[in-house]
């Protein structure tokens, strides 16, 4: 069986632009929580908007490069619009799949319909790192509706996993990525109990979202905390209490490169990172 590292309660939330309420429950400025491929995780908590005849809330312009963000709605609407001339709104159970590469620039607000309405708004948005290889490669967008994204059941009537990319049981993910790695959202029903295998290579977290999961027989996972898993092998079991559980799994297979990150690009030394601040200014990411 794998063994439970740690489980991290989720740290002082703080807003990004005026939209966008999160906890960072991990980043890749700290050493601590082996968390490649992923760089970096918000959780922007359950939370209502009441209607909003002002401006949407969100962010407005800003760069990335050199690696992807994904952006899954739990509840809520987020419209999107890049320099690449992709856009659109994701809303309860889309996924955004963005590629920043080379370079791209992009915001992020409250759609129209969420901003005149208001309601319940409930995000994660992850950056997946890309291979030095491939952190060069063309800005692109991935647009997966709740209707692509494959829903495979449990055995035993356990819930189901929503395989947003990797590979579940044979059961193939929407996205596709430039690394292996495995984002899986998974429901246990009420008492549900089930057991997962994931390849020895692979870094291991859960996100708890909702309900309190019972991991390994040995400890549980509240809403909002972080379980990190030793580096080996092995199965784990996750089990519901009465009310169920909603649990989002990330694993992936270790991009063991050098990093060097400032806000919001992230290469693999200095100079790379000086360039890149110097083709965002000479205008080379384009704009909306």
């Amino acid at each position: 069986m794998r063994s439970i590292d740690k489980i991290y309660s989720a740290p002082r939330k703080h807003w990004v632009g005026d939209g966008f309420y999160v906890s960072p429950l991990f980043s890749h400025m700290a050493n601590d929580k082996f968390t490649s491929p992923f760089l970096m995780l918000d959780y922007a908590m359950p939370q209502h908007f009441a209607p909003n005849e002002a401006d949407p809330r969100g962010v407005g312009s800003h760069p990335h490069a050199g690696f992807e963000t994904v952006t899954i709605a739990l509840q809520g609407e987020v419209e999107h619009r890049d320099s690449a001339g992709n856009g659109g709104v994701i809303g309860t159970g889309d996924v955004q799949w963005m590629t920043a590469g080379r370079g791209i620039v992009h915001q992020e607000f409250h759609s129209e319909r969420f901003s005149r309405e208001g309601g319940m708004f409930e995000m994660v948005q992850l950056w997946v790192n890309l291979p030095a290889k491939d952190k060069n490669s063309a800005a692109g967008y991935q647009s997966l509706p709740a209707a692509v994204i494959p829903r495979c059941e449990l055995a035993d009537n356990a819930g189901s996993v929503r395989v947003i990319a990797g590979d579940y049981d044979g059961c193939k993910g929407a996205a596709r990525t430039f690394s292996e790695l495995n984002m899986w959202e998974i429901d246990l029903n009420p008492q549900g109990k089930t057991t997962l295998d994931i390849p020895p290579p692979h870094n291991l977290m859960l996100v708890a979202l909702r309900g309190n999961a019972l991991i390994n027989d040995e400890k549980v996972a509240r809403p909002t905390e972080l379980v990190t898993f030793k580096q080996e092998g092995g199965e784990i079991t996750l089990a519901a209490d009465d009310e169920g559980v909603k649990l989002l799994l990330l694993s992936g297979v270790p991009i063991d490169e050098p990093i060097a990150a400032h806000g919001p690009f992230v290469m693999n030394t200095r100079a790379e990172l000086v360039e890149k601040f110097n083709a965002f200014n000479r205008g080379e990411f384009g704009d909306l």
